[in-house]
């Protein structure tokens, strides 16, 4: 039980293919990250919950009755605006009404008026967007709902650490929600603790996880207000998904792919730049319209190709898949969204003899360069400095990995027991 504690994880994403054209109802590839974004969970003897993300320079703590009085002041606010309201325009009758679960259910987003109240008690300022505010109101959130619906949050202390650079497309968010999500339901026991004696990893049933990507979406929504949900269901699930249009399909088999992720540290505004494309596609309707098409028919190919793959993989499958990241590469650059830093990149590791492309809005931001199996570690260093070179940072990492995991100590890598053995 998580009485003794529990360790668990989640991983980051980034879009295989599919940026831009996929808010035009276009197919898009999103895949998780072996870049990982860990949980310890530990019971204190304390009557409080505390959160440390040293990441983001966050320690907080509350004592539970000022969270259960939080909570209590949502629901009796609701309790007597649904007794005032006239009889036929209550949503059940009073006598029907549970007002400790009240205002808090994971169908409907976070209102104005609960994040407004969350932000005075936790003495956040209105406008702050830093990740430090924003991680301390989702948690806020999360744990107020899920005790409104489950039962209080006993006294638990959360440490939070991530592989993850934040504000990069990378699903960073969204792995501290889905992290946040399975460790407060366990906490609650809405969902079981998987874990056996002599495991080293195990996942929850299909129902618990998708109870937990429910609760992890309410957390993106604190943080981003309206997202798609995609970078939630694929720390959730992990491997690989395709979106379209709204609907969220996972890939029942993907192989993990090995791949170079970069930063190139130019920041970017998503906003502005999905702005750009729709103005260009305004303007060239019969220009960009088909290569809105070839980006989607991209998407559906390499599905194709890694749906082969993960039956039957084989070296022949690679040069097909570096073909598809340089054509969807070029057709990036010419909806707008490339950056010369992204070109650079891309030249970098073409000297090497390997195919990147941008990940996420573009503008600047991330790239990923494919790895075959038979890359060189020399040519892979070789790649590494030049890149580094250039101001970039880079992680050597693969795609596919495995969603929302409880581990063992065992399971463990070195720097993730160190930063739980200093904290």
């Amino acid at each position: 039980m998580w009485e003794r504690g529990l360790v668990l994880s989640a991983p980051g994403k980034a879009i295989l293919h599919g940026e831009h054209a996929v808010v035009h109802g276009k197919v898009a590839l999103a895949v998780a990250l072996d870049l990982r974004t860990f949980l310890r969970l530990r019971p204190c003897a304390e009557g409080r919950v505390c959160v440390r993300l040293p990441g983001v320079g966050v320690l907080r703590s509350w004592d539970i009755p000022s969270l259960q009085a939080l909570r209590s002041g949502f629901a009796g606010k609701r309790w007597e605006e649904e007794r005032a309201a006239p009889v036929g325009s209550r949503p059940c009758p009073v006598t029907q009404w549970d007002p400790r679960a009240a205002d808090f259910d994971e169908s409907k987003p976070p209102s104005v008026e609960q994040l407004d109240t969350l932000r005075e008690f936790a003495g956040i300022a209105a406008e702050a967007s830093a990740p430090e505010s924003l991680a301390t109101l989702a948690f806020l959130y999360m744990c107020l709902a899920i005790s409104a619906k489950y039962g209080d949050v006993p006294s638990v202390d959360i440490l939070v650490w991530s592989e993850l650079p934040t504000g990069a497309g990378l699903g960073s968010s969204a792995a501290y929600a889905v992290c946040l999500a399975a460790a407060l339901l366990s906490a609650c026991r809405a969902i079981s603790c998987p874990l056996k004696e002599g495991e080293s990893t195990a996942r929850w049933t299909e129902e618990e996880l998708t109870l937990i990507n429910s609760w992890a979406f309410q957390g993106e929504r604190v943080i981003h207000g309206n997202p798609s949900g995609v970078d939630n269901a694929v720390g959730t699930w992990g491997g690989a998904l395709r979106y379209q249009s709204g609907k969220i399909t996972p890939l029942k088999r993907v192989p993990m792919l090995r791949i170079l992720l970069t930063n190139t540290k130019v920041p970017r505004s998503t906003k502005v730049l999905v702005a750009g494309v729709k103005e260009k596609i305004l303007k060239f309707p019969a220009i960009m319209n088909p290569v809105l098409d070839s980006i989607d028919a991209i998407s559906q190919e390499c599905q194709s190709v890694l749906e082969v793959m993960s039956a039957n993989s084989s070296p022949e499958h690679y040069p097909v898949l570096e073909e598809l990241f340089d054509i969807n590469q070029h057709h990036l650059n010419v909806i707008g969204v490339g950056h010369p830093s992204l070109d650079r990149l891309c030249r970098v590791t073409a000297s090497h003899g390997l195919h990147s492309k941008l990940t996420g809005a573009g503008g600047g931001g991330c790239g990923i360069t494919l790895l075959r199996p038979d890359t060189s570690a020399l040519a892979m260093e070789a790649a590494k400095r030049d890149l580094c070179a250039c101001g970039f940072e880079c992680w050597e990492t693969s795609i596919g990995a495995p969603g929302v995991t409880l581990h063992s100590s065992s399971s463990l890598k070195a720097e993730v027991l160190h930063v739980f053995a200093e904290s």
